[in-house]
C-alpha cells in the first residue's frame, strides 16, 4: 500500500508539541458546530440507513454520557440501536474501568446476538481500542474521534488535566507502547489538524487493509456534532459486517472529495 503523510506523521514519536494557544482558543467553535449539524440536517437524512447492530458511545475526558448524546440520537434515528457506556464521567483509566467497559461490551454483544461496533471520543477511543483488543470476537468496528493513541500524551493540552483528575502523574512508557498497537478489528480515526487539544499527529494510525484516518475540519470538543464526522460515522458503519472497504474519497457524487482530504493527495 502507498504510504502517505498522514502515516508519516504518526512516525514523530515524542517530538510533538500540544497545539498552539490560537488552536485552544478555536476550541470555542464547539456550538457552532452543532449549529452546523443542525442546518445539515436534510444532508445527513441521506446517509446509508443502519442495520439494526449495536453501537457503544464512550465519551471524552471529563465527559459523561450527556455530552455525547446528540451523537447517540443521531445513530438511533440512522437505524441503530445507541448506548451509552453508564461509567460516569471519564476520569481517566481508574481501577476496574476497563474491565467494566470490556463487561458492557460482551453483554451488548450477547444482548443482540451481533458483534458491537464502538465510538470512542478523544480518551473513551482509547478505551475503545483496547476493548476490542480484549474482545475482537464481539466488536464489529472501532471508531475514534480526535483520541491521541499514537503520539506521547504529553503532546495535548489535556495532559495536566489527565494526571489531575486520574491520580495518575507518571508516564507508563510500556503501556503507550502498547496503545499504539492497531485493534485486529477494523479501525478509523477521525481527526482534525485544527485540533486545539491533541496533537494531530497523535491521531493518526497505521494504515493496513483493516485501518485507515478520516480526516475533518473542526474542533476537538465539538467533533461529537459536528457534521462531517457523522457523515464519516454513518458511512462507516453501515458496512456490512465482514465486507469493511476503506473510506472512499471520491464518493458520493463527489461530495466525498469536496468536504474530506484524500490521504493520497496531502
Amino acid at each position: 500500500m502507498e504510504a502517505n503523510r498522514y502515516t508519516e506523521a504518526s512516525n514523530e514519536g515524542n517530538t510533538l508539541k500540544p497545539p498552539s494557544m490560537l488552536l485552544l482558543a478555536l476550541e470555542g467553535r464547539a456550538p457552532w458546530e452543532l449549529g452546523a449539524a443542525l442546518l445539515a440536517a436534510p444532508m445527513l437524512k441521506d446517509v446509508p440507513a443502519g442495520d439494526g447492530h449495536p453501537v457503544m458511545v464512550l465519551p471524552g475526558l471529563m465527559a459523561g454520557d450527556t455530552l455525547t448524546f446528540f451523537l447517540r440520537r443521531f445513530l438511533d434515528k440512522c437505524g441503530y440501536q445507541a448506548y451509552a457506556w453508564k461509567q460516569g464521567l471519564n476520569l481517566g483509566p481508574r481501577d476496574g474501568l476497563l474491565e467494566r467497559c470490556i463487561a458492557r461490551t460482551r453483554e451488548l454483544s450477547e444482548k443482540h446476538g451481533q458483534k458491537v461496533s464502538l465510538i470512542g471520543w478523544s480518551l473513551g477511543g482509547i478505551y475503545a481500542r483496547e476493548i476490542a483488543k480484549a474482545l475482537p470476537d464481539h466488536v464489529r468496528c472501532v471508531i475514534t474521534l480526535g483520541s491521541p493513541f499514537t503520539g506521547h500524551p504529553t503532546a495535548t493540552n489535556a495532559w495536566r488535566l489527565y494526571q489531575m483528575v486520574s491520580g495518575k502523574p507518571a508516564i507508563d512508557e510500556v503501556q503507550i507502547a502498547e496503545l499504539k498497537k492497531t485493534p485486529p478489528v477494523p479501525t478509523t480515526s477521525i481527526f482534525s489538524r485544527t485540533d486545539g487539544i491533541v496533537s494531530w499527529q497523535c491521531c493518526v494510525e497505521q494504515e493496513t487493509d483493516l485501518s485507515e484516518n478520516i480526516e475533518v475540519h473542526g474542533s476537538h470538543t465539538g467533533m461529537v456534532a459536528n457534521p462531517t464526522v457523522l457523515y464519516a460515522l454513518a458511512d462507516r458503519l453501515a458496512q456490512p459486517e465482514g465486507q469493511w472497504q476503506r473510506f472512499d474519497h471520491r464518493g458520493h457524487q463527489g461530495v466525498k472529495k469536496i468536504i474530506y482530504r484524500d490521504p493520497q493527495r496531502t
